[in-house]
C-alpha cells in the first residue's frame, strides 16, 4: 500500500534511470578505442568563388568534384577530401597538409603553372614538406606521404 502523500501520477517513463553516460544499456562499459578518430576525413578551405576554386583544385591538383552546390563543394583525390565553402575571410593558413608522393615534384609542377609558394621543399623532422597558396591566397601544405616523424 502506498503512503497517502505518494505521487501516483508519475509513470515509469518519467523516471530517469541511473546509468553511466554513453551506455544506453545501463551496464558498466569499459572504453578502449571505440569511437576514437582514426583519420582526418575532410578539411574546410574558405573561398570567394566556388567555380574558380574548383578549377584550381581540379586542374592543378587533379582533384575530382564529388559534391557541389551554389556556395560549397567537396573535391577529392585518393584519401584527401577538401570542403570548399564560400566565405568573406580567405587568405588563411589552413594548417592542412596534403600527402604527396614527392613534394619536389609537386613544387616543380605547380611552379610551372604560376602557383605562389611560401615555402620551397624542405626536410624537417616530420619529412619533406612545402607550402603554396591556392587561388584565394589560402596556404596549403604538402608533405611526403611516407614520412616518419623523427625527433
Amino acid at each position: 500500500m502506498l503512503p497517502a502523500d505518494a505521487d501516483t501520477d508519475k509513470s515509469e517513463k518519467d523516471v530517469i534511470p541511473d546509468m553511466p553516460i554513453g551506455d544506453p544499456g545501463g551496464g558498466n562499459f569499459i572504453y578502449t578505442t571505440e569511437g576514437l578518430p582514426e583519420s582526418l576525413f575532410m578539411a574546410t578551405v574558405p573561398c570567394r568563388d566556388i567555380g574558380c576554386s574548383l578549377s584550381f583544385y581540379s586542374e592543378l591538383l587533379g582533384m575530382e568534384t564529388v559534391y557541389q552546390k551554389e556556395k560549397e563543394a567537396v573535391v577529392k583525390r585518393g584519401a584527401a577530401a577538401i570542403f570548399l565553402k564560400v566565405s568573406d575571410v580567405v587568405g588563411i593558413d589552413t594548417g592542412i597538409f596534403l600527402g604527396v608522393e614527392n613534394p619536389y615534384d609537386l613544387h616543380r609542377r605547380l611552379i610551372d603553372e604560376g602557383v605562389v609558394f611560401v615555402r620551397d621543399p624542405v626536410r624537417a623532422p616530420m619529412g619533406v614538406h612545402t607550402s603554396f597558396k591556392d587561388i584565394d591566397g589560402n596556404i596549403i601544405h604538402a608533405i611526403e606521404m611516407n614520412a616518419v616523424l623523427k625527433i
